[in-house]
């Protein structure tokens, strides 16, 4: 994650964590725009693919990422699981968060990140966010 500089109250500069680039990959545009609003109220520079070939043209490109959130079903041959494999060998050190609203056995075991069902608390989207992006 990139650092800023803000001036504190005696007129210095103090650095602090920007909150963060997120990739955020689902077909639902209501749930993908609405969920996008909620991070960028809380800091994040969100960008939004609605399917796998958006995600991969902008894990391939040098947008700054440091965080995909994936839905795990969806259209087309690649789920959010395959996704997650192939975001990982173009960006190492990207951290994953997966989302779905189907009850699958035994995802966890799959997943390279947390899964979080869907319908998603707002308060903790950004709190599961924020502990995969802990140092």
């Amino acid at each position: 994650m990139s650092k800023v500089a803000v001036m504190n109250s005696v007129g210095s500069a103090a650095p602090i964590r920007a909150r963060g680039h997120i990739l955020f990959v689902d077909d639902d545009p209501v749930f993908a725009e609405a969920s996008a609003q909620i991070l960028r109220g809380a800091g994040y520079q969100v960008q939004l693919a609605p399917d796998y070939r958006l995600a991969l043209q902008l894990l391939e490109s040098d947008t700054p990422l440091d965080l995909m959130v994936c839905d795990i079903v969806m259209p087309e041959r690649v789920n959010g699981l395959a996704l997650g494999r192939m975001a990982r060998l173009r960006r190492r050190e990207l951290k994953i968060v997966y989302i779905t609203g189907h009850d699958i056995p035994g995802i966890e075991d799959e997943a390279l990140g947390p899964v979080l069902r869907k319908p998603i608390d707002n308060d903790l989207l950004v709190w599961e966010l924020e502990r995969a992006l802990a140092p």
